[in-house]
């Protein structure tokens, strides 16, 4: 068994060697942006592996569609399979970021 954590959330879980980031996550209760079920076609559910987890090598296809984004360590999360323990960066839900905002946005303004 893998422990898997997810940052910013902070949960970790153990999984078998094997398993995808996404499917990880879905069990931790972590949620990745995903529309196409795991086919790496909508590219929505980009992360990022801290560099001494353990994941398996990105394979063509991946690199394919990341281009560029491969070079810079994101992965996809449907692509992605654990090989043991592994610390993953989830970024912000785009929507939720512009509430958070636009949320302290506000706050400042009433400071004021």
């Amino acid at each position: 068994m893998a422990d898997v954590t997810f940052r910013p959330h902070n949960r970790t879980i153990k999984v078998r060697p094997g398993t995808t980031v996404l499917s990880a996550a879905r069990k931790a209760g972590v949620f990745i942006r995903s529309r196409c079920g795991g086919t790496a076609a909508c590219l929505m559910c980009k992360v990022t592996a801290e560099p001494n987890s353990r994941i398996m090598t990105m394979q063509p296809k991946e690199r394919l569609k990341l281009g560029p984004l491969a070079e810079e360590g994101v992965r996809l999360a449907c692509q992605a399979v654990l090989q043991g323990d592994s610390v993953i960066h989830v970024p912000e839900d785009p929507l939720k970021a512009a509430i958070r905002r636009r949320l302290e946005q506000q706050e400042e303004d009433t400071l004021w």
